[in-house]
């Protein structure tokens, strides 16, 4: 298995040949890295102007393993083979790393890039991407993949502090500035002399040795990583600051994730710290992770959760009988929800707002939650990322066992679990009576273990002594009917009148209504029917603008058009731009006797979607008439008889688990009135992520972590 890395993007405050400077001081060997045991310089050339210097040297690694696997292996050393190109006029420094011992074995690339910040030229920016193939290892595959990820991680850590030790040595020898190379100079400097005197001309140093080249590497990237402003990078500092201490293989996993959605989702990307949520969820397994926030985002858009804050009235039922609110934060600042659970009246509200209503609260809370954490995140300076929630339940009895109010509690827990991992820091329990535990054996099996770990539960009043709520909650903080001297304004609750209780009849419209408003439609696409949707065109120049999410399989998106109209239009108050739906089943609109070219025609580049790619698109019509948009199922090309099937492609076939795809969709017509070529004029698609994809730093956020991301 192939190991990767990526690393964030480290920021050093001093110009590019300052750092080039006490970048060569770490050749032929380096104190600070003991395992760097010698390098040697094998080729050195540059180009007539002497603006490019390329560098190859073999460096010698003393590999901290086991003295049985050396012997195994036959070798007390690794050796490296690294080339370096120095572009002086570009201010860059590239610097590429294979492994030579044990090649046919073990597969060790590595690519690093020194780059000028593309906001402040007199900074200097770093990243690094590598990987590990171990193939085959004298039966220690998994012994040396081991070694060789801790190796690589503690040389990462490292790398910024050597580069930072040689520039304070450059201060304390009095080389406060170095100037740049211009091609004036060229002719004056030699590389020989630079290796003797590496400070003299620091803008012509020839670059050699790697970045933290030792031992197998155990991650990374094989393609080559972009100059410039790499938008899909996280500045090191910026992490710290606002995600929080991560090891190196972690930041890795969330630099390729987000790198990953950029690629997919088209500049919807939730906030870093989101993205964060799932990849703890997972343990940091890249994949699972991956799988989990898609489902969870596709969830989002269908059901417009980014907009629920804003755009949902809570019932005043809910104000006045909801015994819930939020209240300070607790002593990691994290903030803090209290639910009088044991003075609400579950039955009642069931039986008067109905469970989607209820549902729809327990999202605003989250939501809500996630807002409060980014706030207490800038008010405390450190990342926060989770809430803590309090729960009395002095009063609670067999009334809140009511079937239908249990039925709705297991509903929350299946929608909140997936969509909202890692976001409950803490939950605290107290004066938990006797039925209890009753309660606790119908819900806990529904719960994630790694959350039923965060809960903490006090019978009585064991909540008031030593290890109670004093050693998570302020006792300025503690509410004043928990004993404490902190007036709390949750709503005291009490039993909802009967005359409030609706039919069942009535409960039903009301849940439908509450997410009718959803403008995204689903749709099926199976192998060999697609899902087809008409759209009548009466104006040519209009604009016919889509969003859709591929949920499961992978689809092939086409738009064709027709002077006829496949089958017979519904007319609706659009009028003129009718939309309508084949429905369940997939109904085929385009005749099988009509002919490509003839009786219908391509008007977009057929287009293949991967499951959990977002796209958006728009199409000016050039005619009046039919136009009509396909999902189709996305199959493999077959082999021919004369040649073997791809690797890749019988890999791939054996992941498919069905013939059905699934798609969500939104599709609108623009007049051409109403079109003035900018996106702005979709804004009605809501298609963006308002609360989790703002940008990843504000401007002052920027300005202090030196962020070069967005």
């Amino acid at each position: 298995m192939v190991q990767e890395y990526q690393s964030p993007v480290r920021v050093y405050k001093h110009p590019f040949e300052r750092i080039m400077a006490a970048y060569v001081r770490r050749f032929p060997k380096c104190p600070l890295i003991p395992v760097f045991v010698d390098s040697e310089v094998i080729s050195e050339s540059q180009s007539d102007d002497g603006s490019t210097v390329v560098t190859e040297r073999r460096c010698t690694v003393d590999v901290e393993a086991p003295r049985l696997l050396k012997r195994i292996a036959g070798v007390d050393y690794l050796y490296f083979i690294q080339k370096n190109t120095l572009n002086r006029r570009e201010r860059t420094l590239r610097i590429e790393v294979h492994n030579e011992t044990f090649s046919s074995r073990v597969i060790v690339r590595e690519l690093c890039n020194y780059t000028v910040h593309p906001e402040n030229e007199e900074w200097t920016c770093f990243e690094q991407t590598a990987s590990l193939d171990i193939k085959s290892f004298f039966g220690f595959e998994s012994t040396a993949e081991k070694l060789a990820m801790k190796q690589y991680a503690s040389s990462i850590k490292k790398g910024k502090e050597i580069i930072e030790y040689y520039l304070k040595e450059l201060e304390e020898e009095g080389v406060p500035y170095i100037p740049r190379w211009t091609a004036a100079l060229a002719p004056q400097t030699s590389t020989a002399k630079l290796r003797q005197h590496p400070l003299s001309t620091a803008r012509a140093i020839p670059a050699p040795g790697s970045r933290e080249t030792q031992s197998k590497k155990e991650p990374a990237s094989p393609n080559e990583l972009p100059t410039g402003s790499p938008d899909d990078k996280l500045d090191a500092d910026y992490i710290r600051r606002y995600l929080g201490d991560l090891t190196p293989l972690q930041e890795s996993c969330l630099i390729r994730l987000r790198q990953w959605l950029q690629e997919t989702h088209k500049g919807k990307i939730p906030k870093d710290q989101h993205v964060l949520r799932f990849l703890r969820a997972r343990d940091f397994n890249l994949d699972k992770a991956r799988e989990i926030l898609c489902q969870s985002l596709t969830w989002r858009k269908q059901h417009q959760v980014d907009f629920l804050l804003d755009s949902w009235e809570r019932p005043k039922l809910l104000e006045d009988y909801c015994t819930g609110g939020w209240h300070h934060h607790d002593r990691d600042g994290r903030p803090l929800y209290i639910l009088r659970l044991g003075q609400m009246d579950t039955k009642g509200l069931v039986r008067a707002l109905g469970e989607e209503a209820l549902l729809r609260q327990v999202l605003s809370i989250n939501e809500e939650g996630l807002r409060r954490c980014e706030e207490n995140t800038s008010m405390f300076g450190r990342p926060i990322s989770c809430w803590t929630c309090l729960v009395d339940l002095e009063g609670l009895n067999m009334r809140h066992l009511w079937r239908p109010g249990v039925k709705a509690l297991l509903r929350i827990i299946e929608v909140v679990e997936p969509n909202y991992p890692e976001t409950l820091g803490r939950l605290l329990i107290v004066r938990a009576p006797r039925v209890f535990p009753v309660l606790w054996t119908l819900v806990s099996p529904f719960i994630d273990e790694n959350t039923r770990k965060k809960f903490l539960i006090y019978a009585g009043n064991d909540y008031q002594g030593p290890g109670g709520l004093v050693d998570y909650i302020d006792r300025e903080v503690i509410p004043d009917f928990l004993g404490g001297e902190c007036m709390c304004e949750v709503p005291e609750g009490g039993m909802v009148p009967k005359s409030l209780y609706r039919t069942a009849e009535e409960l039903e419209c009301e849940e439908n209504r509450l997410w009718a408003d959803s403008i995204y439609k689903s749709a099926s696409v199976f192998k060999g029917a697609p899902y087809e949707l008409l759209i009548e065109i009466a104006e040519a120049a209009s604009v016919i603008t889509w969003d859709f999410d591929v949920c499961k399989g992978d689809v092939v998106f086409n738009i064709y058009h027709s002077k006829r109209a496949p089958q017979p239009l519904k007319k609706d108050s659009l009028g003129a731009h009718a939309i309508t739906s084949p429905g369940a089943v997939n109904v085929q609109l385009i005749d099988r006797g009509w002919v490509l070219g003839q009786d219908y025609s391509w008007v977009e580049t057929a287009l293949t979607c991967k499951e959990g790619e977002s796209v958006q698109g728009s199409h000016v019509t050039r005619w009046p008439g039919f136009y009509i948009l396909q999902w189709r199922f996305h199959s493999l090309p077959a082999c021919s008889a004369s040649s073997l099937p791809r690797v890749d492609d019988v890999l791939a076939s054996l992941q498919v688990s069905s013939h059905k795809c699934k798609v969500i969709y939104y599709t609108e017509v623009l007049g051409s009135q109403d079109f003035r070529g900018s996106m702005s004029s979709l804004e009605s698609s809501h298609s963006g992520f308002s609360q989790l994809s703002a940008a990843t730093t504000s401007s002052s956020q920027s300005q202090s972590s030196s962020t070069i991301s967005r």
